[in-house]
């Protein structure tokens, strides 16, 4: 098994659940390849027992009774029993029952969507196998997790047959840029692990990938260009049975945030889809999956959330195969496919500015600790847009802090090749500018950069700090921004 990187604060969370006196039901999501079950494997450490099923992936013919036949055999297997087939989802239950009434006991149902997607009765039998069983060990507890974030939020979540018998819901994202660092060593460059992390994002098992010992050059033609190569058919693997129903809108709507964020009514407009339809729904479940990310702009005088929102891509793996390998897959399968250098890619400096932009706003707690806020302090934080009015330009800030102290925190979020020039200062005092703000408010700009800044952007002192994000990628203590006003 690999090395377990990261997720402290989640083990945590999970490890409290057994100081209770009472079993716990657990709920984890996130998207394929997250690390749901790895977690779990490392949290079992905690136990006496564990037993870990997982459903069959739910191809064209699978019935309800390969889901069965599958899960007879993971039974005798994890129980060391003799097979015994089962035909109805409350046997099953009721064998496992009887066998983990005492004891520190961890019970993994992985993929349950898969598991339960041929058989109306899945889920009721799931409550029942709590009610009646699993709940009366109080030192038990049972994770279901999914891919499918959407099933597991309609089917169990919003359940009313589930309410008040979920102890905890843990929703995982991608591991932050200081854990994504540790897999590799550290006489690595940050710039050769950002090159990297522009195509993998945060994302252990493509991180796992990796081969630390070749460059970040040679890992990419091997991951993407490749035949074979593990990012090659990725794309294709994880769209696959993860939402409610099969339809090629889902990839449409990727396709359209590939080329920048936009407002509901922008996507409707280049889909040339109703409105009123169920592209909400599309949009919902996307979201719930961690494909895409719904920025919302605020109202700085209240702080309360607008009406104004702009979904954006937010998984960096699913911008750089729509740009890159998508359109070079035939080529790629023959194993034709040759560039240069990365930096020769088409457009290559514009998709690495989408790709840092998301590392960083997937990454924001680095900057509140940069910036030295902390979380009580903050008001409202996020990409903010202003729509242009008679009265007043339009703007649109790469990330916003506003805290309870009058302060508003613009930060301009630049990915640059060479150290970056006073050019910027104007940029960004543009928008300063434009920005209608309370009455009282400071605003104080902070750039937020990789490779350097010029020594005329320093000299002019315009920034109320620079972070460089490399520091967060260097595999040592982060440094302090050059200058930070309180």
């Amino acid at each position: 098994m690999s090395q377990f990187l990261g997720r402290k604060e989640e083990l945590r969370r999970l490890s409290e659940l057994t100081q209770k006196k009472t079993a716990s039901f657990v709920v984890i999501r996130g998207r394929r390849r997250i690390g749901k079950s790895r977690l779990v494997e490392e949290f079992s450490r905690n136990f006496d027992h564990f037993y870990s099923f997982i459903g069959m992936a739910p191809e064209k013919n699978v019935t309800k009774q390969d889901q069965l036949e599958l899960f007879s055999r993971q039974l005798a297997h994890e129980f060391k029993t003799p097979y015994a087939k089962y035909d109805d989802w409350g046997d099953a239950f009721w064998a496992i029952g009887e066998k983990i009434k005492s004891g520190r006991t961890l019970v993994l149902f992985d993929e349950i969507s898969w598991m339960g997607s041929e058989d109306p009765t899945f889920l009721g039998q799931i409550k029942n196998f709590w009610d009646q069983r699993l709940k009366k060990n109080d030192k038990l507890i049972f994770i279901i997790c999914g891919s499918a974030s959407s099933w597991i939020e309609k089917n169990i979540l919003s359940n009313t047959g589930f309410v008040g018998r979920i102890s905890y819901t843990l929703s995982l994202h991608e591991l932050a840029l200081p854990d994504c660092s540790q897999f590799w060593p550290k006489n690595i460059s940050a710039y050769e692990k950002l090159k990297l992390l522009a195509v993998t994002g945060g994302i252990p098992k493509y991180l796992e990938e990796i081969d630390p010992k070749i460059s970040a050059e040679e890992n990419i033609r091997k991951l993407c260009f490749t035949k074979g190569g593990f990012l090659v058919d990725e794309y294709q693997r994880i769209f696959s049975s993860l939402f409610l129903r099969k339809s090629p809108f889902y990839e449409k709507i990727i396709e359209s945030l590939a080329l920048g964020s936009k407002e509901r009514a922008e996507l409707c407009e280049t889909l040339d889809v109703d409105p009123g339809g169920r592209i909400s729904e599309y949009l919902s479940e996307l979201e719930l999956a961690g494909f895409i990310v719904r920025d919302y702009a605020w109202n700085l005088n209240s702080g309360v959330d607008s009406k104004l929102r702009k979904y954006r891509l937010g998984d960096n793996y699913l911008r750089f195969y729509l740009k890159y390998i998508k359109k070079n897959l035939t080529k790629i399968n023959r194993d034709s496919f040759q560039f240069k250098s990365l930096t020769s890619l088409p457009e290559w400096d514009t998709l690495m500015g989408f790709q840092f932009e998301n590392m960083v706003l997937n990454n924001r707690r680095l900057i509140h600790q940069s910036l030295g806020l902390k979380p009580e302090e903050i008001v409202s934080e996020n990409p903010y847009y202003q729509h242009k009015t008679e009265q007043a330009p339009g703007c649109q800030i790469d990330y916003m802090i506003q805290t309870k102290f009058g302060t508003l925190y613009l930060c301009e979020i630049k990915f640059s090749k060479h150290s970056i020039g006073p050019s910027v200062i104007e940029e960004v005092q543009k928008k300063l500018d434009s920005l209608i703000r309370p009455k009282g408010y400071s605003c104080r700009p902070v750039l937020i950069h990789v490779n350097g800044v010029s020594e005329e952007v320093r000299d002019r002192d315009y920034f109320s700090a620079t972070i460089d994000f490399s520091d967060f990628l260097s595999n040592t203590q982060v440094a302090l921004p050059f200058k930070t006003t309180s």
